[in-house]
């Protein structure tokens, strides 16, 4: 016998093109007719495999600059946060992406300090349903002509954008939400929207140290701005 699933039309249709009256599927739902175990199954699965989703992609050390630049150094919750990006859509998971911070061999006490800071925020994000935290490393690059040390992140990018292609690639994203400012992202981007699936940049306001490039920015399909009212009612309330 094939398959029955409801077509919305007073009737259920069979694999086999053959339809069955919406009196017996009802029926058929209360356990008063056959092949219910099998139905049963076949419409979970069927509803489940039916279902397409939004993902969200955080550049984490970008976040960290637009807070700091615009919004006080604020702590954001990002259940919240998350919320607010994603809307009234179905989130299939969000992917977070960062450095755990240097230290040095032995490392400093300010660098240990740091360090345990750092860890404890990670363990909080893990903790988190359906949020995967994604880590890159962060490498001394040598000091400025004002003795400041120059770090850089290694393999965040491609992580972020390899990730983000093969996810698409399965068919199950009608959304990618990404909060960044990197062009860095374009190409993955471009490759996302050659598979049908609508981008949305979130970024910070057009300063200096906490702006969107503006080929990201055009690449993507829409944008919005992490504004004062966005991040007020993100905040992290201890």
């Amino acid at each position: 016998m094939d398959p029955i699933v409801p077509d919305g039309a007073g009737t259920a249709t069979f694999f086999g093109s053959r339809s069955i009256p919406k009196a017996r599927w009802e029926k058929m739902k209360k356990g008063k007719g056959r092949f219910v175990p099998a139905l049963s199954l076949f419409w979970c699965a069927s509803q489940q495999a039916s279902t397409v989703f939004t993902a969200v992609f955080i550049d984490g050390a970008y976040l960290e600059k637009v807070l700091q630049h615009e919004h006080s150094r604020a702590r954001v919750d990002f259940r919240l946060l998350v919320d607010a990006m994603v809307g009234d859509d179905v989130l299939l998971r969000t992917y977070y992406y960062n450095c755990r911070p240097y230290q040095s061999n032995p490392p400093t006490e300010d660098e240990r300090a740091r360090y345990s800071s750092w860890r404890r925020f990670e363990d909080a994000l893990r903790n988190i349903p359906n949020f995967d935290v994604r880590l890159g490393k962060l490498v001394l690059r040598g000091t400025d002509s004002d003795g400041k040390r120059i770090f850089q992140q290694k393999g965040v990018d491609l992580m972020l954008g390899v990730d983000m292609a093969l996810l698409a690639a399965k068919n199950r994203l009608a959304k990618v939400v990404l909060l960044s400012g990197d062009s860095d992202f374009v190409p993955a981007i471009e490759a996302v929207k050659r598979e049908g699936i609508l981008t949305t940049l979130w970024h910070g306001r057009d300063r200096r140290d906490s702006s969107a490039s503006r080929e990201l920015r055009q690449t993507c399909d829409q944008r919005q701005v992490l504004t004062r009212e966005i991040v007020q009612s993100s905040l992290l309330r201890l």
